[in-house]
């Protein structure tokens, strides 16, 4: 007898669920995207449009076996999932996916592929004839930003704003270190402990030169601006509680094998893996391809008839692959020798080169550059 898993969006964590399992169930994804969107390139694709179509993975090529369903999950219930449409999916195994949100252009506005590259094309003709930006969040995100910007136009002036005394703090001192100085011999700004005294009167990512005046007092002028902050859990469907309680921070609760834990019990069917967990790491596309693997492991035991036996325990200490630029970057990452502090040649081998397009083009199959799109 078949059985069917309901996979609830199409980011990695859940596209790495429903390849897994395309080959031992009726696999169901639900997203309202017409493709994987590998956010890990989003910022190179806006300074470099014609590069921008190997970000995008077309859902219609990614499953062999299984059916896609554009469409946004409304609720879910231990037997199923409501859509807003209307339609009601039935199924015998759950997978919660659906992540996060953030600011474009970190992650594409639109849900079409079209729709996404034309909207990258447009924000890079503003940032292409602005001489100054300011990017407001010095996380990973914005330091990102501004190493793209840097290797496109070198000779733009790019500040980066943060009212944190400290970047990237919960890392080794040396891994800090090492970015502080090349963001100095990049000539990118960064201004720590300070933050803009009112909101900007001009919209992100269009040219229109502004002035703003800082918390300590000092006057920034630029072209235009960015936003790379603010970091939203994507579980709106899940608030009426007729699956899970949510946590303070809008996040599924799960047991160690990544199972959803309910009202009253653990639901042994249902699963959630990557942003959308209360697992305390930071929120990871790496982190969610492990989450995928111990609930692929769990399920194809499960129809086996037997125990679920995969965990998964967060990594002691955080990693982080930062590229500043294709060649440029810091990293930790973890060793048989313990975390270790890596160079910017091992950043650009392992994500700065080609921000794992190759590896998703080997997992998902061809991206829309490749399709043509």
């Amino acid at each position: 007898m078949s059985r069917t898993v309901a996979v609830i969006g199409g980011g990695y964590g859940g596209v790495a669920v429903a390849k897994a399992l395309e080959s031992e169930l009726d696999v169901v994804l639900i997203d309202p995207r017409d493709a994987f969107v590998n956010v890990a390139g989003s910022l190179r694709a806006l300074t470099q449009p014609d590069w921008a179509g190997n970000v995008f993975f077309p859902f219609d090529t990614l499953l062999t076996r299984g059916t896609v369903i554009r469409d946004r999950a409304v609720s879910v219930d231990p037997g199923g999932v409501t859509l807003a449409s209307g339609q009601r999916v039935a199924a015998d195994y759950l997978v919660l996916a659906t992540g996060s949100s953030y600011a474009y252009p970190a992650r594409p506005d639109a849900d079409s592929v079209e729709g996404a590259l034309d909207d990258l094309r447009q924000t890079h003709k503003e940032l292409a004839g602005a001489e100054r930006v300011l990017i407001l969040g010095a996380g990973p995100v914005g330091l990102e930003l501004a190493g793209e910007i840097k290797e496109m136009w070198p000779e733009k002036h790019v500040t980066v704003i943060d009212p944190a005394e400290r970047l990237v703090p919960d890392f080794k001192p040396e891994m800090r270190d090492d970015l502080h100085r090349q963001l100095d011999e990049l000539g990118i700004q960064v201004r720590l402990g300070t933050d803009l005294t009112t909101p900007l009167a001009t919209e992100a990512g269009r040219a229109a030169t502004f002035s703003a005046t800082t918390t300590d007092g000092d006057e920034i002028t630029a072209d235009i601006w960015f936003r790379a902050f603010g970091l939203r859990i994507n579980s709106d469907y899940l608030a009426d509680g007729r699956l899970t309680t949510l946590t303070s921070q809008g996040q599924v609760p799960v047991t160690e094998t990544l199972n959803v834990r309910g009202p009253d019990n653990t639901l042994g069917h249902v699963y959630a893996v990557g942003d959308l967990t209360d697992v305390p790491e930071d929120k990871m596309a790496a982190y969610a391809l492990r989450h995928a693997e111990v609930v692929a492991q769990n399920i194809t035991a499960q129809l086996r008839g037997e125990q679920r036996a995969a965990t998964y325990q967060p990594m002691p200490d955080p990693m982080i692959l930062l590229p500043l630029g294709s060649r440029h970057g810091v990293g930790q990452m973890p060793t048989p020798d313990g975390t270790a502090v890596v160079p910017a040649a091992t950043v650009a081998e392992y994500k700065g080169a080609d921000l794992f397009t190759g590896r998703f083009t080997q997992q998902f199959g061809p991206t829309a550059a490749a399709a043509g799109a």
